[in-house]
């Protein structure tokens, strides 16, 4: 199952991680929650294929280290999500329907 379109208005938001928000619930390890909200990624879907990251046009995405975790030890993280174009290529590419775009949670 992919990331939930409506997570800012399904989980809690609990804080803020690399200036992201984070969206509940997270229990390190195991559970990391979704980080970001323009641009956001589902860290406990995300599998770390990288096609995100190399085929961004403004390069929105960097890796972060996510040791311990259950699909991946690193995930993609929307550092730069202010810059996005909408482009929708990263939700468009990734495999496991872990990032979601919506230009109304900028």
């Amino acid at each position: 199952m992919g990331i939930d379109p409506n997570f800012d208005g399904n989980r809690e938001r609990v804080g803020e991680e690399n200036g992201l928000d984070v969206w509940g619930p997270v229990d390190r390890p195991e559970k990391l929650g979704i980080h970001g909200a323009h641009v956001a990624v589902d860290y406990d879907v995300c599998i770390a294929d990288g096609a995100c990251l190399e085929d961004c046009p403004v390069d929105v995405f960097d890796w972060v280290d996510t040791p311990g975790h259950p699909e991946s030890d690193r995930k993609v993280e929307p550092t730069r999500e202010d810059q996005c174009i909408d482009c929708m290529l990263c939700v468009d590419i990734c495999p496991v329907d872990a990032i979601d775009v919506d230009a109304s949670r900028s």
